[in-house]
């Protein structure tokens, strides 16, 4: 009996369909693997026909064919998509197979496909997931190039900002211009686009702004406040991402502030002294609470009726990486077990109202004894 299995849509927009067949193309395809009965298995690719030769040259896939090759009786759909969908369906019904596997983020077009050629679906929901999560040496090697230029980025962006000139209400001044979180933003943006880089959007969050740990910053940078950047562009040729995070303070650093640092740098020291296969996501981040609590602060969200002093943790520890910023496993409650190849961000942080954020964020790489840290810029606030 012959078993079948499916992973479709658009790979330039589904990161877990495009490392399965290592080919970037923005319109729909379908990858689709029959398994025989003596466990040799072939995969076939259905693209659009024009796609087709490129693909033949560099798609991980046995065979390349267009929908019109499995066009079923009544013809096909004048929307690309659903031709795709009809193309997949017809070709799994030619083999004999009943039942289609297929992952998490199949599109519903294709489901229903399949349901009118008579298929049944099933979905395997860890089908992919593991496999993203280890990478392979050329993946690592991609990762650490991008998180190599995020931080030739971040050290110009957090010197830029310690030599700024101060006005006489306090914000920062660069080239005669007072310097904002916008402004930061777009050089930011522009520094990156250099490399080759695209960005979603940094982080620049000074003061009482930063108090909100995903708020990207708004309004004048000024001196003595902590300032959040937080940089997570994306290769545009590998499609990697970097992600790194480090807190600058322009001026005199507060004793307070001095403090809520050490703690988050002691924390980020005891979760990645965690890290290692076989432990979990959890457990990784019971280390970081235990580090903050045990340096005063506190987790979680401050109680109602707080004052603006109650400094505390209230996310989680890290996430994995790859060809999203944000992918599995989490460093959080309930985080899974971690596994050889894991690429995961260390990034504990302390905010209060009163002050606003400190947060420090390194990227490191799994191993069966510990991790490997990718990176090498300092971690302290004053970068002058």
């Amino acid at each position: 009996m012959k078993t079948a299995r499916m992973m479709a849509g658009i790979p330039a927009l589904n990161a877990g369909l495009y490392r399965l067949i290592r080919f970037l193309v923005g319109d729909p395809v379908a990858w689709i693997e029959i398994l025989s009965d003596s466990n040799k298995s072939s995969s076939t690719l259905i693209l659009r026909d024009i796609e087709m030769q490129r693909a033949k040259e560099s798609a991980n896939a046995d065979q390349i064919s267009c929908p019109a090759d499995f066009t079923p009786e009544g013809g096909l759909s004048g929307d690309r998509e659903t031709a795709t969908a009809q193309s997949a369906a017809e070709f799994i019904r030619r083999t004999g197979c009943n039942e289609v596997v297929v992952d998490r983020s199949l599109p519903m077009i294709y489901a229903e496909m399949l349901k009118r050629a008579g298929l049944s679906v099933r979905c395997d929901t860890e089908w992919g997931l593991i496999e993203r999560r280890q990478k392979d040496p050329k993946e690592i090697e991609a990762i650490r190039f991008a998180q190599q230029q995020t931080e030739a980025v971040m050290k110009r962006a957090c010197q830029t900002i310690a030599h700024a000139e101060v006005d006489e209400d306090g914000s920062l001044i660069v080239d005669g211009r007072p310097m904002t979180s916008e402004r930061m933003q777009s050089l930011i943006d522009v520094w990156l686009l250099e490399r080759g880089f695209s960005n979603p959007g940094s982080i620049v969050a000074s003061g009482p702004v930063g108090a909100d740990c995903h708020e990207h910053g708004y309004g004048p940078l000024r001196t003595q406040e902590p300032i959040i950047v937080d940089i997570f562009p994306r290769d545009k040729k590998s499609l990697y991402n970097g992600d790194c995070t480090r807190t600058v303070v322009h001026g005199k650093i507060s004793g307070e502030l001095a403090r809520m640092h050490a703690a988050v740098a002691s924390a980020k020291a005891n979760a990645t002294a965690a890290v290692r296969a076989g432990v979990t996501g959890q457990s990784v981040h019971e280390a970081t609470s235990r580090s903050i609590e045990a340096s005063g602060y506190h987790m979680g969200f401050p109680p109602e009726g707080s004052s603006d002093s109650f400094a505390s943790m209230p996310h989680g520890t890290g996430h994995g990486l790859g060809l999203e910023v944000h992918e599995p496993p989490l460093l959080a409650a309930g985080g899974p077990e971690l596994l050889v190849g894991d690429v995961v961000t260390i990034e504990p942080g302390l905010y209060c109202k009163a002050l606003g954020g400190i947060r420090i964020e390194d990227m490191v790489v799994v191993t069966q004894d510990g991790c490997i840290n990718l990176n090498s810029l300092p971690e302290g606030l004053d970068w002058s």
